[in-house]
């Protein structure tokens, strides 16, 4: 099998893995054009600094020793298999790179013959690119699960950010879909790549040459709608990675029904809705100062609502709160206010400091009142016109959404939260 035939099957593979963040397109070039674009390969990413970076996006090998039964690279799935050689992987992120093509690398892989295996190849292509070919560009690489602590450490010392996926959120639906894994073989290394970073932080504080160590910290992916769990599980176990693993970012796909099984949902749609307001509410538990109890009260479902955003649905599941008059409130309770977010809630406290807040005030801060002004009164006057909760709800749903009330649909079955924290 010729290099090409590896990359078109190895990328074609790692394209479900979001852990960096989109996909490409096909173009063909054209005959009074310049360049053209392919499904597979490059994908694209953004770097701490907000800069958008590309990415040669790519599996080491799709042979995988598992049979995860919602994977594409599953054991049994009839699928063409390749495998790179380090010394080939090396050699095509170089020339990619040379070609200005990318400007790093996503490097996820199957298991082939056992997880420390993998690695090992990992870590020789990783020793190329940096000690051989002196590539200084990103890395993002993911660690196996199951390898030993000296590999994932090795591999950091030459990584930007690792990652580990753990794909199923409750330890249920990793036993229905993915029994060959254990809990402990995604926490272990998980653990261990926090522990490194903490460790070199501290050496670099004493010393300015101590090696470095996934400087651009550890993220995970976790899939949606594959199982029955709910978002107060989901959310909750994001939490707990936030808080005691110290991730940068949790990722969350959904599902894609690419196999079949019947523990896998018969579904041709995959839930896309559900995921971006998963991914709102993540913001609100990073930036917002919410946490997943509080964002949850008063919802005995534990489900967002998919016709509203969390912070809106979550003000008009506690309305007693509210109306809040925006020139007392605390910052805090700002940011708690639909439509105001921390820009806008920073420059009112600033405001105040120098008199009083208009509402016409408020629009130029960059409040979007068409959502605050339901929960917020402004030099004691409320603009929000009937302070009700289902007159507000159907105000900010609006009329071109009625129709598509089924979307909220919960499941039924309460699934067991993973206990990892």
């Amino acid at each position: 099998m010729d290099l090409q035939q590896k990359l078109a099957i190895l990328a074609d593979g790692a394209k479900y893995d979001v852990s960096c963040s989109s996909s490409g397109s096909k173009r063909q070039a054209q005959a009074d054009g310049i360049g053209n674009a392919a499904m597979s390969g490059i994908c694209h990413s953004w770097a701490e600094d907000g800069r958008c970076i590309s990415l040669l996006k790519i599996l080491y090998t799709n042979y995988c020793i598992y049979d995860c039964v919602y994977c594409v690279n599953r054991a049994s799935n009839d699928v063409p298999r390749a495998a790179l050689t380090p010394e080939e992987l090396a050699n095509l992120t170089i020339e990619f790179y040379k070609r200005n093509y990318i400007e790093g690398l996503f490097l996820s892989s199957g298991v082939i013959k056992s997880p420390d295996y993998t690695m090992e190849c990992i870590i020789r292509s990783l020793q190329l690119l940096r000690e051989v070919y002196k590539f200084n560009g990103y890395i993002h690489v993911k660690a196996i699960p199951g390898a030993d602590s000296t590999l994932i450490e090795q591999a950091g010392r030459y990584a930007d950010r690792m990652s580990v996926n753990i794909e199923l959120p409750s330890e249920q639906s990793l036993l229905m879909l993915a029994p060959q894994k254990k809990r402990e073989m995604i926490v272990k290394p998980m653990i261990h790549i926090r522990n490194q970073i903490i460790q070199v932080k501290e050496e670099k504080a004493k010393y300015k040459k101590a090696p470095s160590f996934v400087p651009g910290g550890q993220s995970t992916q976790l899939i949606i709608g594959a199982t029955n769990d709910k978002d107060y599980q989901i959310l909750r176990l994001s939490e707990g990675l936030y808080q005691n693993m110290h991730l940068k970012r949790v990722y969350y796909s959904s599902y894609i029904p690419i196999v079949e099984h019947p523990n896998l949902p018969v579904t041709s749609k995959s839930s896309l809705l559900r995921e971006h307001r998963l991914y709102q509410a993540d913001w609100l538990l990073r930036y917002y100062g919410f946490d997943v109890d509080s964002l949850f009260a008063n919802n005995p479902q534990h489900d967002l609502d998919l016709m509203l955003d969390p912070k809106s649905d979550w003000a008009l599941r506690n309305l007693h709160i509210f109306p809040l008059e925006v020139n007392r409130a605390d910052y805090e309770m700002l940011l708690k206010v639909p439509g105001i977010g921390v820009r806008s809630a920073k420059k009112i406290v600033i405001a105040r400091r120098y008199g009083v807040v208009s509402y016409e005030g408020l629009k130029q801060i960059g409040v979007v009142l068409k959502r605050a002004q339901h929960f917020i009164t402004c030099q004691g006057k409320y603009y929000g016109g009937s302070f009700d909760d289902a007159k507000i709800r159907q105000h900010l749903i609006g009329d071109k959404h009625k129709s598509s009330k089924q979307l909220a649909a919960n499941p039924t079955n309460h699934g067991e939260q993973l206990s990892l924290f």
